[in-house]
This record gives C-alpha cells, structure tokens and sequence, in this order.
C-alpha cells in the first residue's frame, strides 16, 4: 500500500481542494494536516489524537478511513514496555504454598440461591393486605395496582440536509428540492458558489465533475464522469446516483 500521507496528499489534490477548506470542513488544524500528509508523527499530540484526525481527514475526502488507520497502526504502534517484558514463571512448590484452599465451584451458588429466598420472604411478609371483617371467614386481598398512564408518543424527527455547491471551474448545475426549482440550470465559474439550501432530499444534475458538493459543513468531491452526473441527496443515506431518466431537468 502506498505511503499514508501520499495518499492523503494525492487525494485532496485530485479533488481540487485546499488544505485551508479542509481545516475549515473538518475542524482541524492546518499544521496537523500537513503533519498528516508528511507522516510528522512527532508533531501531533500522541496517537490517539493521530487515529482520530487520520479518520476524519480520510472521511472528508471519501477515502476507506478503516483502512488508513489500520496502516497506521500496523507500521507505527508498538507494544509498551510492559507488555514486552517476560513473565517469570514461579517455582511450583512456592506457588502452593501461596494459594489458600480451594473452595467448590458450587458454595457460592448456593449462598446466593439462599440470599434469593430469604429476601423473597422478606418481600411477602411487608406486601400490603386488606381484610373484609364481614361474614364468618376473612378474605384477604392485595389492592389492584393502577392502571398504567399511556405513554406519550415519542416526538417524530425530520432529519434535513444542508447543501452547497462550489464550481472549481465551469459547470452547469440544475438542483430541485420535490416539486421546487431551487437553480435552474445556471452555469457557475472556478470559485463561484451556490447559497446554502435546506431540505430533507436534493436532486442534482451537474454538466461535469468540476464542482464540490458541501454536504452540512463537510466538502465531498463529485465522482468523474465524461457525461452529466445526477445524484440524489439525503440525510439518511447521503449521495446516491441518477439514472438518466431520473436525472432533474431544468429550462432556463
């Protein structure tokens, strides 16, 4: 596999992406991202902060972060000190002589079991009872409990996107959110930027792969392709293609 930080390096190129977004998109900071790409070790905090900034650095840029880290682990942890040192086996005689007498498997058990009974007794005897002095027998019986309050039904939860468009060269891009026509096949320069929209599902047809997509704060590249590219944008399950016949249409 090749080195970590020119994979990360040669990704984020390739999309077109700058290290200033990237600290921006993924909260880190600029110098632990150029750590990243260097494979300076030395100058991250330690290797739990290095796992956790790998993974969310592979993640904006949709590489298999699992991977990365495992690499990681595999080629620069190491046992500690303790682990390494041998164990030194004690002669048998004096570690008889150390271990007191074996008590059965079952002796607990049964203590246990015997606890169990006494505090179900324990439970019997203070249950309320009530009593009807009437008649020539006493009928003793344990008040009804109350009848249980429904439950309040749990509060539903629409879960929405955020969405941007940012062309890094010309590109033509219709977006609709159902029924609405949010850009209507509108061409954008290198640097231009759509406004940020809400909804709980976006559909998209991009005449090229020279824009990124900014999906509730996080920069995603969009996939090559030499035709126009339809996706489908969700909360739940992120980008997901067209199809041609599913791609949106607009008529500016």
């Amino acid at each position: 596999m090749p080195d970590i930080g020119a994979t990360l390096r040669e990704a984020r190129m390739r999309a077109r992406i700058d290290i200033s977004e990237v600290e921006a998109s993924t909260k880190i900071r600029a110098k632990y991202l150029r750590a990243l790409e260097n494979e300076e070790w030395d100058l991250l905090p330690g290797p739990t902060y290095v796992k956790s900034f790998l993974r969310t650095y592979a993640e904006s840029l949709d590489l298999d972060a699992k991977l990365l880290v495992d690499e990681y682990k595999l080629r620069h942890e190491h046992l500690s000190d303790v682990e390494m040192q041998p164990i030194n086996a004690a002669a048998p005689g004096r570690e008889r002589r150390r271990q007191g007498p074996v008590v059965p498997r079952w002796v607990p058990l049964v203590a246990i079991f015997i606890v169990l009974i006494v505090l179900l007794g324990l439970l019997q005897s203070e249950e309320p009872k009530t009593t009807t002095p009437i008649g020539d027998t006493t009928t003793e019986t344990t008040p009804a409990p109350p009848p249980a309050a429904n439950p309040p039904p749990p509060p539903s939860r629409t879960r929405r996107v955020r969405l941007r468009i940012v062309a890094t060269g010309e590109v033509n891009l219709c977006l609709k959110s159902g029924d609405r026509t949010l850009v209507n096949g509108v061409t954008l320069n290198a640097g231009s930027r759509t406004k940020t929209f809400t909804s709980r599902r976006f559909r998209l047809t991009l005449g090229n792969n020279l824009a990124r997509i900014v999906i509730n704060g996080k920069s995603r590249a969009v996939p090559q392709s030499a035709d126009p590219i339809g996706l489908e944008i969700t909360a739940r399950r992120g980008r997901r293609p067209l199809s041609a016949d599913k791609r949106p249409v607009c008529n500016p």
